[in-house]
């Protein structure tokens, strides 16, 4: 079943093809027959898989015949065989091979003059097993079959005579069986049941599409990356069948709503040609909620148990219907959409009763969620009503705060309408809204919340406050959240408890605005109250990690971190979710950040992230842990590793300051590879996410606005940038605050080497005041942040250097500074600007030439397009190889080879990506595979070129071919 339009690439099956290939034409070289029989459901790929390996067998010097079978019966012998023969000899027909063409119209005559009765057959056979003979001459034979389900007697028996051995040819058979049609006594079942036992034939079961090929097919046809929505749908609805797949993707392309004609008359049909208990067991298993386990359905059916199981059977049999220990579920869930608009509304509230009913009269425990999804559909909101509210609460205990959330908003909404229950919409709508809080809908949840209030009327209450303040900030709006937070601790009904919530909440809120001291002290003062007030575990542990944060960077960093580890601790015994969330996301920014213990730093927060995903806070709080270790990874030069945990991070779809954190988060990479369109996306994104952010958002966001502008050239854009952030420094976050100083000198160093843009000397006498200013104050900050910031001091010096003649010994300062932190990204730019102030001063160009070629391996292994361009330019300009030349003592001056592996120079990721390069796909075919954006892979590919010193693809892809092989 192949569509007639946009024929889309072949994905998945690359170990099939090779296994069939490796037995069509092993076995025949060794003089034997072999047989491939390809089985599977409809659409999954079979007819394209027999097209496929045609064409590369043809390729390899076979001569292929394809044919395919008829759904008359045998009321046409041998007539795969026949159209095979027609086709090939129309091919050869317009060739120079006479004598294969003269073979094969030879047999074909032979056909024409049959006459032979019953007892002739063996004598056909035979002469039909010679004929093919003379059209091999030697060359390996191989008959294609597609269809054969409808495969006629007198082909079987050819296949049986040839595959046996009998005539004097061997060859192969390649054939394709549509799995369902094989039922009951069908003769081709007993056909391969022979030749099973020969060892030469094999069956294959095609299988469908898995998760990860299912959104690379979907996306190759769009023509983009599927959203993590988009993609699941395809992958539920499709269930990894690639007709079905193409056609859904090609309605997502082309903006069509609801499913296909095509589709639809497909499934119809194949639900049409189902005994009639069969029919009523697919129909059933739609209706229900999958699995669907085998009791429930025989309550539901009320057919005796043998009917049933013969039914179930038959639906299995026919590729419509998956039967496990759990449960019935459908192949395809396309066939539960085609088959709602076959029943009648009375047929299908029908259904669903039967279901309720049979779920309230069933011993044990209810699973709320079905009865509620029967008893709405069966058009009883005052019966379903109830069973929704229990099913939301069921989620939560379980930590399912996405699914929690869609049953609270059904409950709303029969709510409206409650018959004799009275229902209390308040308290519906606060559960509303914490559920959609937790899974990252934000902005849900203070629609929800305004909605209480407006039901309450008169003054908010504290605990009111409290919560609109929390949401504020989860959705990124910081400055208002702090402002509920005062409100809250103003309010006339604002008891101890509520109190101590509060000032807790707020210390979290100013940890994360970077404002430390202003969090130590409310933190100080919710533990005060929280020693008061019974069941305040949350309150210790938000207080107890601001505390200990605020501790660890302003003073003492092994009694903070002591704190922050106890406080973790305390989450974990204490069991809330958010709590224990709170406590892994400062502990890890804490590591990352200020105290520069990057190792420990990313590991603690990838396993944060996996415990808060186990929590059901993965969109929201593990999002934010997976920034964070994504940082981690950047400073320490493991960018290709960074790229993949975007890629996880990505899928959780976050929004608000989640998606805040990880926009930054991928931002500096794109801006570290040059990728100037995707990192301009990026920080508009931001910008518009951050209505109302504070410093700690607010100001990395105008650092790397500012670098980003310097590689475009567009110092004056960067300068602006800086400018900018100096006016939002209301944080005691120093080592945030000097890299934007460090970014405001060099963009003044920029323009002046540049000439484009003149030097602004009240720009760098202030950026000048505010490093000073800086100094003063880390000194008050414990040692390991006083150790970063001076290193980003080191390199303010150095800039303001070049302005005057650049010091090399200043940027040797900052050599030194950035090794010993082990961040290789700014010891290599150090490195490049002590190279240069070395060969502008004409002294020790030896020297200069080994900084350079350290600081292009470095930018090279990273991926740094720009700093890479730029170490380039100044080699070229003072004729210094960039190439590393080691020699033996025996043989000086002689290069000797560093490594027998020509893709030793290439990272990780960019091995992957020359891996797909070979395999013949575009820079857009490998971002979509890897998620990353196309420009992206283009850099890559850049890098790829210049380490192996190719111009092409082609090139690139014989070294890579040559090396694995090798």
């Amino acid at each position: 079943m192949a569509s007639d339009v946009d024929t889309a690439p072949l994905v998945g099956r690359a170990e099939l093809l090779q296994t069939v290939r490796s037995a069509m034409l092993g076995d025949a070289a060794h003089g034997q027959t072999a047989a491939v029989f390809l089985t599977g459901e409809s659409g999954v790929g079979k007819t394209r898989l027999l097209g496929e390996i045609g064409d590369q067998l043809r390729a390899q010097g076979a001569v292929v015949l394809t044919g395919s079978c008829l759904d008359i019966g045998d009321a046409s012998p041998l007539h795969p065989l026949l159209q095979a023969l027609r086709r090939f000899d129309a091919d050869v027909s317009s060739t120079s091979h006479v004598r294969t063409s003269s073979a094969v119209r030879g047999l074909l005559q032979m056909f024409a003059d049959e006459t032979a009765g019953p007892d002739g057959a063996g004598a056909l056979l035979e002469r039909v097993s010679r004929g093919l003979h003379l059209i091999a001459e030697g060359r390996p034979l191989v008959l294609i079959l597609d269809d054969l389900q409808w495969v006629d007697r007198s082909t079987r028996q050819l296949l049986l005579y040839l595959l046996a051995g009998l005539g004097d040819l061997q060859l192969s058979v390649l054939a394709a069986v549509r799995a369902e049609s094989l039922q009951g006594a069908h003769p081709l079942r007993r056909v391969l049941t022979e030749l099973r036992r020969l060892r030469t034939v094999r069956v294959l079961d095609l299988a469908p599409l898995g998760r990860t090929d299912t959104e690379k097919l979907a996306a190759a046809v769009v023509g983009r990356t599927l959203s993590a929505e988009a993609a699941e749908q395809v992958w539920q609805r499709s269930g990894g069948n690639p007709f079905v797949i193409e056609e859904l993707a090609r309605d997502l392309r082309d903006g069509r709503d609801g499913l296909s004609e095509t589709l639809r008359e497909i499934f119809l049909d194949r639900v049409d040609a189902l005994p009639q208990h069969a029919h009523a067991v697919v129909h059933a298993v739609a209706a229900g909620v999958e699995p669907v386990q085998h009791w429930l359905l025989a309550q539901v059916l009320r057919l005796p148990e043998d009917e049933l199981i013969d039914a179930a059977r038959a639906a299995v049999a026919h590729r419509l219907l998956v039967g496990a220990d759990d449960g019935y579920r459908l192949r395809h869930r396309l066939v539960a959409e085609v088959l709602a608009h076959e029943l009648l509304p009375a047929e299908r509230s029908g259904l669903h009763r039967r279901y309720a009913e049979a779920l309230t009269a069933a011993p044990g425990e209810l699973h709320q969620a079905r009865l509620a999804h029967h008893w709405r559909l069966a058009g009883e909101p005052a019966r379903a009503l109830p069973a929704t509210v229990a099913a939301a609460q069921e989620a939560e205990r379980l930590h399912g705060y996405a699914e929690a959330h869609r049953h609270w908003s059904a409950a709303l909404q029969l709510a409206a309408d409650p018959g004799p229950l009275p229902v209390d919409r308040v308290e519906l709508l606060e559960n509303a809204a914490e559920a959609a809080h937790h899974c990252g809908e934000h902005a849900r949840a203070l629609a929800l919340l305004e909605e209480v209030a407006t039901l309450r009327g008169g003054e908010p209450s504290c605990a009111l406050h409290i919560r609109r303040a929390r949401y504020l900030a989860a959705a990124g709006r910081s400055a208002l959240a702090e402002e509920e937070y005062q409100r809250a601790l103003q309010a006339a009904d604002c008891s101890p408890r509520d109190r101590a919530a509060a000032a807790a909440r707020l210390a979290e809120l100013l940890l994360h605005l970077g404002r430390y001291a202003d969090a130590g002290q409310r933190a100080r003062e919710a533990l005060a109250l929280a020693a008061n007030v019974e069941g305040t575990a949350t309150e210790v542990v938000l207080a107890s990690s601001a505390l200990g944060f605020s501790d660890a960077y302003l003073e003492d960093p092994d009694a903070g971190l002591a704190v922050m580890r106890d406080a973790l601790d305390t989450a974990e015994r204490a069991g809330q979710p958010e709590d224990v969330a709170c406590a892994y996301l400062h502990l890890a920014e804490l590591l990352t950040g200020p105290l520069n213990i990057l190792e420990e730093g990313v590991v603690v927060a990838r396993r944060g992230a996996e415990r808060v995903t186990e929590l059901g806070l993965g969109r929201t709080w593990g999002t934010r842990l997976l920034a964070v270790a994504i940082n981690g990874l950047f400073r320490v030069g493991q960018w290709a590793e960074a790229e993949k945990v975007v890629a996880a991070a990505l899928r959780h779809r976050p929004s608000g300051a989640d998606a805040v954190e990880l926009l930054l988060a991928r931002c500096r990479l794109s801006v570290g590879y040059g990728d100037i369109e995707a990192a301009g996306r990026d920080l508009d994104a931001v910008a518009t996410l951050l209505a109302g952010g504070g410093a700690r958002h607010v100001i990395p966001l105008l650092t790397l606005r500012a670098g980003l502008a310097m590689w475009e050239g567009r110092h004056d854009v960067a300068r602006l940038a800086v400018q900018r952030g100096l006016t939002e420094s209301r944080s005691d976050d120093v080592t945030i605050l000097s890299a934007l100083v460090w970014h405001g000198l060099r963009a003044e160093a920029e323009a002046h080497a540049s000439r484009t843009v003149a030097v602004d000397p009240t720009a760098v006498r202030r950026l000048r005041d505010v490093a000073e200013r800086v100094a003063r104050k880390s000194v008050g900050a414990a040692r390991p942040v006083r150790s970063v910031v001076e290193g980003f001091l080191a390199l303010c010096a150095a800039e303001v250097s070049r302005l005057d003649g650049s010091d090399p010994e200043l940027w040797a300062a900052s050599v030194t500074e950035w090794d010993r932190r082990h961040h290789p990204y700014p010891a290599a730019y150090s490195r490049l600007r002590q190279a240069e102030a070395l060969l502008a001063r004409r002294s020790r160009v030896a020297t200069a030439g080994k900084l350079l070629r350290e600081a292009y391996r470095v930018a090279q292994g990273l991926g740094a397009v720009p700093l890479t361009s730029e170490i380039r330019e100044l080699a070229g300009r003072a004729r210094v190889s960039l190439e590393e030349r080691e020699t033996t003592a025996g043989t000086r001056g002689v290069p000797v080879e560093a490594s027998d592996d020509e893709l030793a120079a290439l990272t990780i990721r960019e091995r992957e990506v020359l891996a797909l390069v070979a395999e013949g796909l575009t820079n857009k075919e490998i971002g979509q595979r890897l998620f990353i954006s196309e420009r992206t892979i283009g850099v890559h590919v850049s890098h790829i070129f210049d380490k192996l010193q190719v111009r092409t693809r082609v090139q690139a892809s014989a070294i890579q071919l040559r090396n694995v092989r090798g």
